[in-house]
């Protein structure tokens, strides 16, 4: 469990000093410039190193796929019942999508790991894939949707290059095309700096929001929807499925990890209320230290 705890914490260095460099120099820091700077670039090295670091293995798909299926599912309950619970359309959006768009990578993958070994690997990499193209599909859309139409919305989601780069990635990994070691480690550099940036990015807009001044009733939401609903849906789906014992377990821990710092690089990039968004990573991460080991007792009756 130590495992767990440090693999959660390690993480939040990047986010303290993000908070205390704002803090230190307010409006010297532009928290949009900071924002386009890895949205549009830094992470499409992080998404071509993310996918090249290891073959892609297509027998491995089905997690992934049950993955997927359960979003989508909840994201059609979602979508219906929050229509009668938010008339705001940022705050409709955030509703929708905020949830379903978790740490599966930088938390996700060491969490699986501390559980389940070494073997988890394969499993956690590609359902992080499928993550990925959750969050620049549906997550770009909704986020967008915030503040644009449908029509602008969808436009959004081609013009994103991390798109791009995933599918050119996926490509090149399949047909097992071998990338030179110098190319890989220029990718890892850039891989890291943009997971640095976005956990820095995080902590910059934790800065001056406040808590109080966001909706109950969102925050209420949100947090049921990411801790209740999501697991309990996907525990009554894996319930009835004939899998391997690890791979129901990874799958479900994926679900249940917390709102992504990506949330917070949407919002801001589609001006959908980015403070209240990164409100609700923090809530939900604060939370995660505790309904986490909840969720590993859980694993025992799937």
């Amino acid at each position: 469990m130590s495992s767990i705890i440090f693999s959660i914490l390690s993480i939040y260095v990047f986010i303290v000093m993000g908070y205390l460099a704002k803090r230190s120099f307010k409006e010297q820091i532009d928290d949009k410039t900071i924002t386009l700077i890895n949205v549009y670039f830094l992470q499409v090295f992080l998404t071509f190193w993310g996918l090249l670091i290891r073959p892609i293995d297509i027998t491995l798909l089905l997690a992934p796929s049950i993955y997927l299926f359960i979003v989508l599912l909840v994201l059609l309950i979602s979508a219906f019942i929050a229509r009668f619970l938010f008339k705001e359309k940022k705050e409709y959006s955030i509703a929708i999508v905020a949830a379903l768009i978790g740490n599966t990578g930088n938390l996700g993958i060491p969490i699986n790991i501390a559980i389940f070994g070494e073997e988890s690997i394969p499993y956690t990499t590609i359902v992080n894939l499928v993550n990925v193209f959750v969050v620049y599909t549906i997550g770009v859309f909704y986020y967008s949707r915030g503040t644009y139409d449908t029509k602008t919305s969808l436009k959004n989601i081609i013009k994103l290059p991390i798109l791009w780069a995933a599918i050119v990635a996926i490509l090149l990994s399949i047909y097992e095309v071998t990338i030179h070691e110098s190319i890989m480690k220029m990718l890892m550099m850039g891989a890291y700096a943009s997971m640095t940036m976005q956990l820095f990015l995080f902590g910059i807009y934790l800065y001056g929001t406040q808590i109080k001044e966001i909706s109950r009733r969102l925050i209420l939401w949100v947090l049921a929807f990411k801790f209740i609903l999501l697991p309990l849906v996907a525990f009554v789906v894996l319930l009835n499925l004939e899998l391997q014992a690890m791979v129901k377990g990874i799958i479900f821990i994926e679900l249940l990890m917390p709102l992504a710092v990506a949330n917070v690089n949407l919002a801001s990039l589609y001006e959908c209320k980015p403070r209240v968004v990164t409100a609700l990573v923090f809530i939900s991460s604060s939370l995660f230290l505790g309904i986490i080991f909840v969720g590993v007792e859980l694993l025992n009756y799937l």
